[in-house]
Protein backbone atom coordinates (compact mmCIF):
# COMPACT_ATOMS: atom_id res chain seq x y z
CA UNK A 1 0.00 0.00 0.00
CA UNK A 2 1.08 3.52 -0.89
CA UNK A 3 0.95 6.00 1.37
CA UNK A 4 2.55 9.61 2.41
CA UNK A 5 2.02 11.10 5.75
CA UNK A 6 0.68 14.44 6.65
CA UNK A 7 0.56 16.52 9.95
CA UNK A 8 -1.87 18.97 11.41
CA UNK A 9 -1.16 22.15 13.40
CA UNK A 10 -3.19 24.54 13.88
CA UNK A 11 -1.74 28.09 13.67
CA UNK A 12 -1.94 31.37 15.34
CA UNK A 13 -2.65 30.12 18.58
CA UNK A 14 -0.95 28.13 21.35
CA UNK A 15 -4.26 26.65 22.17
CA UNK A 16 -5.50 22.99 20.41
CA UNK A 17 -8.19 23.55 18.06
CA UNK A 18 -8.05 27.37 17.81
CA UNK A 19 -6.61 29.43 15.44
CA UNK A 20 -6.73 28.30 11.47
CA UNK A 21 -5.64 24.30 10.76
CA UNK A 22 -3.53 23.68 8.57
CA UNK A 23 -2.27 20.15 7.06
CA UNK A 24 1.32 19.89 5.70
CA UNK A 25 2.65 16.62 3.67
CA UNK A 26 6.35 17.41 4.84
CA UNK A 27 7.60 15.15 1.70
CA UNK A 28 5.92 15.98 -1.15
CA UNK A 29 7.74 14.04 -4.10
CA UNK A 30 6.04 11.85 -6.56
CA UNK A 31 2.54 13.85 -6.24
CA UNK A 32 1.39 15.52 -9.52
CA UNK A 33 -0.26 18.56 -9.60
CA UNK A 34 -3.66 17.18 -9.48
CA UNK A 35 -2.93 14.61 -6.79
CA UNK A 36 -1.90 17.92 -4.88
CA UNK A 37 -5.10 19.54 -5.76
CA UNK A 38 -7.40 16.76 -4.82
CA UNK A 39 -5.55 16.15 -1.17
CA UNK A 40 -6.19 19.61 -0.50
CA UNK A 41 -10.14 19.51 -1.65
CA UNK A 42 -10.14 16.06 0.70
CA UNK A 43 -9.02 17.83 3.86
CA UNK A 44 -11.24 21.19 2.93
CA UNK A 45 -8.68 23.63 4.93
CA UNK A 46 -8.03 26.89 3.97
CA UNK A 47 -4.98 26.02 2.45
CA UNK A 48 -2.41 22.45 2.66
CA UNK A 49 1.04 22.37 1.92
CA UNK A 50 2.99 20.58 0.42
CA UNK A 51 7.05 20.92 1.02
CA UNK A 52 9.43 19.48 -2.07
CA UNK A 53 13.49 19.89 -2.05
CA UNK A 54 14.50 23.27 -3.16
CA UNK A 55 15.65 24.29 -6.86
CA UNK A 56 18.19 26.41 -5.31
CA UNK A 57 20.38 24.35 -2.77
CA UNK A 58 21.37 27.50 -0.60
CA UNK A 59 17.52 27.68 0.05
CA UNK A 60 15.37 25.21 2.63
CA UNK A 61 12.28 24.07 0.70
CA UNK A 62 9.96 24.71 -2.34
CA UNK A 63 6.49 25.20 -0.89
CA UNK A 64 3.69 24.70 -2.91
CA UNK A 65 0.06 25.93 -1.10
CA UNK A 66 -3.76 24.92 -2.28
CA UNK A 67 -6.59 25.56 -1.09
CA UNK A 68 -9.49 23.33 -1.81
CA UNK A 69 -10.02 24.70 -5.51
CA UNK A 70 -6.61 26.28 -6.49
CA UNK A 71 -2.77 26.73 -5.94
CA UNK A 72 -2.00 30.27 -4.29
CA UNK A 73 1.40 32.19 -4.37
CA UNK A 74 1.27 33.23 -1.42
CA UNK A 75 -0.34 33.04 1.99
CA UNK A 76 0.58 33.51 5.95
CA UNK A 77 -0.55 30.76 7.92
CA UNK A 78 0.57 28.06 5.65
CA UNK A 79 4.08 29.87 5.64
CA UNK A 80 3.96 29.59 10.06
CA UNK A 81 2.80 26.38 10.06
CA UNK A 82 4.77 24.44 7.28
CA UNK A 83 7.78 26.55 9.10
CA UNK A 84 6.74 25.16 12.70
CA UNK A 85 6.09 21.43 11.29
CA UNK A 86 9.66 21.43 9.99
CA UNK A 87 11.11 22.95 12.53
CA UNK A 88 10.44 20.26 14.84
CA UNK A 89 12.14 17.77 12.46
CA UNK A 90 15.93 17.02 13.23
CA UNK A 91 16.25 18.03 8.94
CA UNK A 92 15.03 19.03 5.79
CA UNK A 93 16.05 16.86 2.99
CA UNK A 94 19.20 15.79 4.20
CA UNK A 95 20.13 19.23 5.67
CA UNK A 96 19.90 20.19 9.50
CA UNK A 97 17.15 22.65 10.52
CA UNK A 98 18.86 25.96 11.76
CA UNK A 99 17.19 28.99 13.14
CA UNK A 100 15.83 30.24 9.71
CA UNK A 101 14.52 28.88 6.89
CA UNK A 102 13.64 30.18 3.57
CA UNK A 103 11.14 29.21 1.02
CA UNK A 104 10.96 28.88 -2.62
CA UNK A 105 7.08 30.05 -3.54
CA UNK A 106 5.41 31.34 -6.43
CA UNK A 107 5.14 34.60 -5.17
CA UNK A 108 9.04 34.80 -4.21
CA UNK A 109 11.07 33.57 -1.57
CA UNK A 110 9.48 33.45 2.23
CA UNK A 111 12.40 33.63 4.67
CA UNK A 112 11.28 32.66 8.44
CA UNK A 113 12.36 32.96 11.80
CA UNK A 114 11.74 29.82 14.41
CA UNK A 115 11.13 30.92 18.00
CA UNK A 116 12.21 28.53 20.20
CA UNK A 117 10.56 28.29 23.89
CA UNK A 118 12.08 25.56 25.87
CA UNK A 119 13.86 24.56 23.62
CA UNK A 120 11.11 23.32 21.64
CA UNK A 121 9.98 25.18 18.18
CA UNK A 122 6.66 27.22 19.68
CA UNK A 123 6.08 30.04 16.64
CA UNK A 124 7.63 31.11 13.79
CA UNK A 125 7.56 34.45 12.02
CA UNK A 126 7.65 35.43 8.28
CA UNK A 127 8.83 37.91 5.82
CA UNK A 128 6.04 39.13 3.25
CA UNK A 129 7.57 38.49 -0.21
CA UNK A 130 6.38 41.20 -2.24
CA UNK A 131 6.23 44.97 -1.36
CA UNK A 132 2.60 46.58 -0.71
CA UNK A 133 0.59 47.34 -3.99
CA UNK A 134 -2.35 48.78 -3.94
CA UNK A 135 -4.68 48.23 -5.91
CA UNK A 136 -8.73 49.43 -7.17
CA UNK A 137 -11.24 51.03 -5.04
CA UNK A 138 -14.14 49.02 -4.41
CA UNK A 139 -17.59 50.60 -4.17
CA UNK A 140 -19.16 50.34 -0.46
CA UNK A 141 -22.22 48.29 -1.60
CA UNK A 142 -20.47 46.00 -3.31
CA UNK A 143 -18.53 45.49 0.23
CA UNK A 144 -21.60 45.67 1.94
CA UNK A 145 -24.29 43.28 -0.45
CA UNK A 146 -20.94 40.87 -0.11
CA UNK A 147 -21.73 40.27 3.60
CA UNK A 148 -25.35 41.25 3.86
CA UNK A 149 -24.84 44.84 5.34
CA UNK A 150 -26.12 48.32 4.91
CA UNK A 151 -23.81 49.92 2.48
CA UNK A 152 -23.93 52.80 5.63
CA UNK A 153 -22.33 50.22 8.18
CA UNK A 154 -18.98 50.16 5.88
CA UNK A 155 -16.46 53.31 6.39
CA UNK A 156 -14.37 55.25 4.02
CA UNK A 157 -13.12 57.67 6.93
CA UNK A 158 -9.51 56.72 6.68
CA UNK A 159 -9.52 54.85 3.40
CA UNK A 160 -12.46 53.90 0.84
CA UNK A 161 -12.39 50.12 0.65
CA UNK A 162 -9.65 49.14 -1.47
CA UNK A 163 -7.36 45.80 -2.86
CA UNK A 164 -3.68 45.69 -1.10
CA UNK A 165 -1.49 43.05 -1.21
CA UNK A 166 1.72 42.16 -0.07
CA UNK A 167 2.12 38.66 -2.08
CA UNK A 168 -1.81 37.84 -2.42
CA UNK A 169 -4.18 40.26 -3.24
CA UNK A 170 -7.71 40.88 -1.06
CA UNK A 171 -10.09 44.10 -0.62
CA UNK A 172 -10.14 45.26 2.56
CA UNK A 173 -13.01 47.36 4.56
CA UNK A 174 -13.46 48.87 7.51
CA UNK A 175 -16.86 48.32 8.84
CA UNK A 176 -17.80 50.81 11.70
CA UNK A 177 -18.49 48.36 14.83
CA UNK A 178 -18.01 44.94 16.16
CA UNK A 179 -21.97 44.69 16.20
CA UNK A 180 -21.83 45.43 12.07
CA UNK A 181 -18.05 42.66 11.78
CA UNK A 182 -20.59 39.92 14.26
CA UNK A 183 -23.65 40.98 11.98
CA UNK A 184 -21.42 40.03 8.67
CA UNK A 185 -22.53 37.04 6.84
CA UNK A 186 -21.47 36.04 3.31
CA UNK A 187 -23.72 36.58 0.26
CA UNK A 188 -22.45 33.91 -2.63
CA UNK A 189 -24.09 36.33 -5.17
CA UNK A 190 -22.41 38.80 -4.17
CA UNK A 191 -18.86 37.58 -3.99
CA UNK A 192 -20.15 35.89 -7.52
CA UNK A 193 -21.22 39.76 -9.03
CA UNK A 194 -17.72 41.25 -7.47
CA UNK A 195 -15.60 38.86 -8.80
CA UNK A 196 -17.34 39.52 -12.56
CA UNK A 197 -16.00 43.17 -12.07
CA UNK A 198 -12.62 43.14 -10.54
CA UNK A 199 -9.48 41.34 -10.97
CA UNK A 200 -7.74 39.82 -8.19
CA UNK A 201 -4.21 37.84 -9.02
CA UNK A 202 -5.19 34.73 -9.42
CA UNK A 203 -7.83 33.48 -7.17
CA UNK A 204 -11.26 34.84 -6.57
CA UNK A 205 -12.68 37.78 -5.02
CA UNK A 206 -11.54 37.38 -1.28
CA UNK A 207 -12.76 40.04 1.52
CA UNK A 208 -11.17 41.47 4.63
CA UNK A 209 -13.35 43.28 6.96
CA UNK A 210 -11.91 44.83 10.15
CA UNK A 211 -12.73 47.34 13.05
CA UNK A 212 -10.03 49.38 14.82
CA UNK A 213 -10.32 49.80 18.82
CA UNK A 214 -11.34 52.94 20.56
CA UNK A 215 -8.48 52.03 23.05
CA UNK A 216 -5.96 51.24 20.58
CA UNK A 217 -6.03 51.81 16.39
CA UNK A 218 -3.30 49.28 16.42
CA UNK A 219 -5.20 46.52 17.82
CA UNK A 220 -7.47 44.94 15.22
CA UNK A 221 -10.57 42.42 15.14
CA UNK A 222 -10.96 41.13 11.51
CA UNK A 223 -12.67 38.52 9.76
CA UNK A 224 -11.85 37.02 6.20
CA UNK A 225 -14.33 35.93 3.78
CA UNK A 226 -13.92 33.79 0.90
CA UNK A 227 -16.96 31.23 -0.59
CA UNK A 228 -15.82 31.49 -4.21
CA UNK A 229 -13.04 29.44 -3.16
CA UNK A 230 -14.89 27.52 -1.11
CA UNK A 231 -13.56 28.79 2.23
CA UNK A 232 -17.13 30.85 3.74
CA UNK A 233 -14.81 31.84 6.68
CA UNK A 234 -11.13 31.69 7.30
CA UNK A 235 -10.04 31.93 11.16
CA UNK A 236 -6.83 33.44 10.69
CA UNK A 237 -5.13 34.81 7.53
CA UNK A 238 -1.72 36.36 7.70
CA UNK A 239 -1.61 37.48 3.81
CA UNK A 240 -4.90 39.37 4.44
CA UNK A 241 -3.60 41.16 7.83
CA UNK A 242 -0.13 41.51 6.38
CA UNK A 243 -2.11 43.63 3.67
CA UNK A 244 -4.27 45.48 5.55
CA UNK A 245 -1.08 46.35 8.17
CA UNK A 246 0.92 47.72 5.68
CA UNK A 247 -1.81 49.43 3.71
CA UNK A 248 -2.78 51.57 7.43
CA UNK A 249 1.02 52.42 8.60
CA UNK A 250 1.26 53.88 4.49
CA UNK A 251 -1.77 55.81 5.49
CA UNK A 252 0.07 57.63 8.48
CA UNK A 253 1.48 60.72 8.44
CA UNK A 254 5.07 59.56 9.78
CA UNK A 255 8.08 59.38 7.18
CA UNK A 256 9.42 56.93 9.56
CA UNK A 257 8.05 54.49 12.25
CA UNK A 258 8.23 50.59 13.53
CA UNK A 259 4.77 49.75 14.37
CA UNK A 260 3.82 46.30 16.38
CA UNK A 261 0.00 45.70 15.14
CA UNK A 262 -2.32 42.84 16.92
CA UNK A 263 -5.17 41.03 14.93
CA UNK A 264 -7.23 38.94 16.38
CA UNK A 265 -9.89 37.20 13.76
CA UNK A 266 -11.89 34.13 14.19
CA UNK A 267 -14.04 34.99 17.16
CA UNK A 268 -17.04 34.63 15.46
CA UNK A 269 -16.39 31.04 14.11
CA UNK A 270 -15.05 29.83 17.70
CA UNK A 271 -11.60 29.45 16.54
CA UNK A 272 -10.15 32.74 17.88
CA UNK A 273 -6.45 33.88 16.45
CA UNK A 274 -3.56 36.07 17.38
CA UNK A 275 -1.65 37.38 14.52
CA UNK A 276 1.25 39.88 15.29
CA UNK A 277 2.59 42.23 12.82
CA UNK A 278 5.46 44.48 12.65
CA UNK A 279 5.62 47.14 10.07
CA UNK A 280 8.29 48.78 9.15
CA UNK A 281 8.08 52.56 7.15
CA UNK A 282 11.29 54.58 5.87
CA UNK A 283 11.20 57.45 4.27
CA UNK A 284 7.40 57.12 3.58
CA UNK A 285 7.41 53.93 2.04
CA UNK A 286 7.01 50.16 3.19
CA UNK A 287 9.91 48.78 3.55
CA UNK A 288 9.09 45.63 5.60
CA UNK A 289 6.26 43.20 6.81
CA UNK A 290 6.84 40.23 9.38
CA UNK A 291 4.08 38.23 10.40
CA UNK A 292 4.45 36.14 13.45
CA UNK A 293 2.50 33.24 15.90
CA UNK A 294 2.41 30.88 17.48
CA UNK A 295 1.37 26.99 16.55
CA UNK A 296 -0.06 24.05 18.49
CA UNK A 297 -0.03 19.98 16.57
CA UNK A 298 -3.31 18.47 16.20
CA UNK A 299 -2.81 15.19 14.38
CA UNK A 300 -0.35 12.95 12.13
CA UNK A 301 -1.27 10.44 9.87
CA UNK A 302 -0.59 8.65 6.38
CA UNK A 303 -2.48 9.56 3.37
CA UNK A 304 -3.45 6.14 0.70
CA UNK A 305 -2.42 7.18 -2.80
CA UNK A 306 -2.88 3.14 -3.27
CA UNK A 307 -4.28 -0.12 -2.10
Amino acid sequence: MDTISYVTVDVFTSTRFEGNPLAVISDARGLTDAAMQKIATEFNYSEVTFVLPPENPANSARVRIFTPTMEIPFAGHPNVGTAYVLGRQAEIFGKPVGDTLRFEERAGIVEVRLKRSGGKIAAAAIRAPQPLTIGGIVAEETIARCISLDPGLVLTTTHAPVFASVGLNFAVAELNGLEALAASRPNLAGFQAAAGGQTTSGHDFSLFVYVRTAENPWNIRARMFAPLDNVPEDPATGSASAALGAYLVSLTAEADMNTRITIEQGVEMGRRSIIALDVTKSDGAITDVIISGSCVAVMRGEIILQD
